[in-house]
């Protein structure tokens, strides 16, 4: 695994970090949504305090997070059940 050294901007300050080569791309990619996320709350809501604007979009992506976790959960519920049930056909088959 190669680090590599790169610099990505988050609320108009630059911050080295090392990375996995195989992470890069990812990385950059946070790091534009972010910024995307941050003027996107500095245009809707005219907020210009940094600190306020790091806070609403960490809230926002928290949320985020938790809504896309319950939805996860609720699919692997589903599915877990739909496995369920065709184990149980399978056995009352096989009884036969």
């Amino acid at each position: 695994m190669t680090a590599l050294s790169i610099k990505i901007k988050i609320a108009d300050r630059m911050y080295p970090m090392k990375v996995a080569s195989a992470n890069e791309a990812a990385v950059r990619k946070a790091s534009k949504l972010l910024e995307e996320r941050i003027s996107s709350y500095k245009k809707k809501l005219r907020i210009q305090d940094q600190q306020d604007l790091l806070a609403m979009v960490a809230f926002d992506c928290l949320v985020e997070s938790l809504q896309i976790r319950s939805t996860e959960a609720t699919a692997a519920a589903a599915y877990l059940e739909k496995v369920a049930l065709w184990s149980r056909t399978i056995e009352k088959a096989m009884q036969c």
